[in-house]
């Protein structure tokens, strides 16, 4: 075996240790957030050694912070990917289906899908330090979300329609770490999406008014 064979062997070792301690991180601030996680936990979790971490991130605050963006980029690269498949002519609901998609797809394939989407719930909840390093994509999901609205609700302005936008994304984020989450996990995923696009279309429509009954 040559020296450049044995260095790509080293390297693809190194992603493999890389991918495994990032993951581990995920399953473990999915279950429980940065609070109390510990190096050997992360590690024995992963089938690495404690020396890894510093080795490919530096210390457990680096680990988890990357673990953290890379979930949270994963699940906005998604959601900006659905919202840009959709027609000029797309309904509600399958406006609904796009912003939700992400959360639906990881519910129905549970496993790492689904710590990854906790993950991005609890970050969604209470915000890390560098939150704003991701703040065009979400301009961009907010943007996506206005035009492919506005349509539907003539009359309701731009402001109201980024509120029930966040709205909706909150609802998700509580969703999918509250016990009824753990329910849908258990449904099939044309039940999991029945469910909850009817909700976030709803929350997308809103109420009528008095003034939209007279």
């Amino acid at each position: 075996m040559t020296g450049s064979n044995k260095m790509d062997l080293r390297r693809e070792a190194g992603q493999r240790t890389r991918d495994a301690l990032q993951m581990a991180a995920l399953e473990l601030l999915a279950q429980r957030g940065q609070g109390g996680l510990t190096l050997r936990e992360i590690t024995d979790l992963a089938g690495a050694n404690v020396a890894a971490v510093s080795y490919h991130f530096g210390s457990l605050k680096a680990l988890c912070d990357e673990a953290i963006e890379h979930a949270l980029e994963r699940y906005l690269d998604s959601q900006i990917q659905a919202l840009s498949s959709l027609g000029p002519d797309s309904t509600l609901q399958e406006i609904a289906a796009a912003f939700a998609g992400p959360m639906m797809d990881a519910l129905a394939a549970r496993g790492q899908d689904l710590a990854v989407m906790r993950t991005v719930a609890r970050v969604g909840i209470d915000p890390p330090q560098g939150w704003e390093r991701l703040a065009d994509k979400f301009d961009q999901i907010r943007s996506q979300v206005l035009q492919r609205l506005t349509p539907h609700l003539t009359g309701v302005d731009d402001q109201e329609l980024i509120f029930r936008t966040r709205c909706a994304a909150g609802l998700l984020n509580w969703l999918v770490l509250a016990p009824i989450g753990a329910e849908l996990a258990l449904m099939p995923a044309e039940q999991i999406e029945r469910q909850l696009v009817a909700v976030v279309a709803g929350a997308f429509r809103g109420a009528p008014t008095v003034t939209d009954l007279d």
